[in-house]
């Protein structure tokens, strides 16, 4: 059965339409109207190897944030329908992604409580025009709406762009791991029955 969906949203604020597929191979169709965070949706996909594409229209002149939150959400979304009922999965992924001076860890739990537990503190505000604090606000959209409890830390690092760009492609490599098939489980790997 294929892991695929799509999702729109429309508020008063954006129109976004988000397709995934979860067995792809890391193709990105990104057009957000935000250059910096098409650069950090890219690494997401690539490096999870989620075929990803997003069309995003938002109020980019009141700022970014709209458009960021609102991308979290419908790509959580997205990734909780293609998920289904979670059977077979292995459910857990941990990864450290270093890039140059920064180390970011990630660990995700595909546990049906979606909660972000962040500890990425950025110096520089702003990576170009782009806010750093939205990174945040992005995987708080992402993580509740996909239903994964996802950590994020810092371990060191100083360069603000590649602070969260170590961040996007963490949580990537950890993604990957936990939507990937175990071959040894039967059903949903929890003791619960679901997830």
């Amino acid at each position: 059965m294929a892991r695929t969906a799509t999702v729109s949203r429309v508020t008063g604020e954006t129109d976004i339409v988000v397709t995934v597929n979860l067995d792809g191979t890391g193709a990105c169709d990104i057009q957000t109207g935000v250059g910096f965070f098409d650069h950090m949706l890219n690494a997401l996909g690539r490096h999870s190897l989620m075929d990803l594409a997003v069309r995003a229209q938002g109020d980019t002149w009141v700022d970014d944030h709209h458009t960021v939150e609102d991308v979290g959400i419908v790509l959580g979304q997205a990734i909780a329908q293609a998920l289904g009922d979670k059977r077979g999965i292995r459910r857990f992924g941990d990864v450290c992604v270093p890039l140059d001076e920064a180390l970011v860890l990630a660990a995700v739990d595909i546990s049906g409580r979606g909660e972000l537990y962040w500890d990425v503190p950025i110096g520089p505000d702003k990576v170009g025009t782009f806010d750093t604090e939205l990174g945040k606000e992005f995987f708080v959209g992402f993580a509740r709406q996909a239903g994964i409890t996802l950590h994020l830390r810092k371990l060191c690092g100083e360069n603000a762009h590649h602070i969260l760009e170590a961040t996007f492609k963490a949580c990537a490599r950890a993604l990957r791991l936990a939507f990937e098939d175990d071959p040894r489980v039967e059903g949903v790997p929890s003791t619960k029955g679901s997830l």
